[in-house]
């Protein structure tokens, strides 16, 4: 009887997963072909609201550059921008996810579009190419080249500045989501708890991708004890791109420009010295690289659910994070949001039109149905971004680090001496468990705490008195 229910399971399991794997071919290529079309219809509406093209990644054109003076090149599946200023040239990394996400109908209506735009973009290309090659004649390690299939950018030419609606008529318009365009400092959001005179310690907490610093605020705050609250600066801020943070328009939301926004606005600032560090999600990636980059400061290091996926030998990085965290599956549901955030750029900007452009409306009724009993905070923090922001951070920072992060955790492992531990829950479907056991392989002395029926939001949520008496015990053990 044992024998033939454990075959039954077996049986209706495989049957799940070959109805899964049917049904979610048949709809994600429903969803290519709608994604293109998408494409074009936004291309008419950004020209009739704002008098000029939105430019976007599914494009394909040999050269181009951004209407901001930018520049794509790469070298052997690297990408990077370049960043011209009046007084140096900057390289910035960006993930090739952003206009290399391979499947069946992109690739053959790319091959379509690439032979009606070849004479459109002839005369830019000579331009770049020849830019490109000034670059090689100076510098003595560089071999880039401009990337073949880097999107092609309508207008604009090599310093053509042109000003943007901000926001754009697609993103929220709100007080909150723009709190920052009247302050005269761009600044992240940040909220400060803990004592002004004789501070011992800091902490930094980092929230994950379309979060906010409420996730800490609202959960973890109110339940550190006095003495906690007496001794610590907590610091909780909304990432670039998030919340009541700065949402630029031109921003391509790199690691670099995250890590230069933290430190502009926290670290800088608050003359923070010698920190522990919190991070959820996404925020562990940043963490690993804040950590790496001020190896000295960092005290103990406290990941929740990070995103480490180890790429097979062979495998590209990138594109093999991308498929692990957006597998092109309608099961689970949160497999499915990730997948339509991260394949499409075009329907996840939809997506952002419907929720977040009238979050008000959902928080309305949220309120309303729930009796006003309910905090909407989750809600707040989903809803309170710009497609640009969550596009160009999943990309760039969750796929495009995938072939830096061994580099994090190894310098970590060998060069710092902060205490890390590692917390994941069991039921975690966006971020399996094994994730935080492939850091610990990376760092041995790192401790890995599984809490068992809880998943990648409710290891905090409903479970925040637990974990802020954890936190209190680690940083007392870590402190001087």
């Amino acid at each position: 009887m044992a024998v033939r229910g454990v075959s039954t399971r077996s049986a209706l399991t495989l049957t799940g997963k070959v109805i899964n794997d049917v049904v979610s071919f048949i709809v994600f290529s429903f969803l290519d072909v709608f994604d293109i079309l998408l494409c074009y219809v936004y291309k008419v509406i950004d020209f009739l609201i704002e008098a000029e093209w939105k430019p976007c990644y599914c494009s394909s054109a040999k050269e181009a550059i951004t209407s901001s003076g930018k520049i794509l090149v790469s070298e052997q599946g690297e990408s990077k921008i370049v960043r011209l200023t009046s007084s140096k040239l900057q390289l910035e990394e960006i993930s090739d996810t952003l206009y290399t996400r391979p499947s069946l109908v992109s690739d053959v209506s790319k091959s379509t579009v690439n032979e009606l735009k070849r004479l459109k973009v002839e005369s830019s290309t000579t331009m770049i190419q020849q830019f490109c090659e000034k670059i090689k004649k100076g510098t003595v390690r560089s071999t880039y080249t401009v990337n073949s299939t880097m999107v092609e950018m309508l207008q604009g030419k090599i310093g053509a500045q042109r000003s943007r609606p901000a926001p754009r008529w697609s993103d929220c318009d709100c007080k909150t989501c723009n709190s920052w365009s009247s302050s005269a400092k761009e600044t992240l959001f940040v909220r400060a708890e803990g004592p002004k005179d004789n501070v011992q310690e800091d902490v930094l907490f980092i929230h994950g991708f379309i979060s906010s610093s409420a996730f800490w605020t609202e959960t973890l705050f109110p339940n550190f004890s006095k003495s906690t609250k007496s001794t610590y600066r907590l610091f909780a801020f909304d990432l670039l791109g998030f919340g009541r943070s700065p949402k630029p328009i031109d921003s391509l939301y790199t690691i670099k420009e995250h890590l230069d926004m933290i430190e502009r606005s926290v670290l800088e600032p608050h003359k923070v010295k010698s920190f522990h560090i919190v991070a959820h999600s996404l925020g562990c990636i940043l963490a690993l690289a804040l950590a790496v980059k001020h190896p000295g400061s960092v005290k103990s290091l406290t990941l929740l659910a990070p995103p480490y996926f180890p790429a097979p030998k062979g495998e590209q990085a990138t594109q093999y994070v991308m498929r692990k965290v957006a597998p092109r599956r309608v099961w689970p549901l949160i497999a499915f949001g990730a997948s339509m955030a991260c394949w499409y750029e075009h329907i996840s900007r939809t997506i952002c039109l419907l929720i977040c452009k009238n979050h008000r409306v959902w928080e309305f009724l949220t309120k309303l149905i729930t009796r006003n009993r309910m905090k909407t905070y989750l809600i707040d923090g989903f809803c309170c971004h710009t497609h640009n922001a969550a596009w160009h951070t999943l990309h760039n920072i969750i796929c495009g680090t995938a072939g830096r992060i061994e580099g994090y955790l190894d310098t970590v492992a060998n060069h710092l001496e902060c205490e890390v531990n590692i917390f994941h829950g069991r039921d975690d479907e966006l971020i399996p468990v094994e994730c935080s056991y492939n850091v610990q392989n990376r760092i041995p002395r790192a401790t890995v705490k599984v809490f068992e029926k809880k998943d990648h939001i409710t290891v905090i949520v409903g479970n925040q008195k637990e974990f802020a008496r954890k936190l209190e015990e680690i940083w007392r053990r870590t402190s001087d």
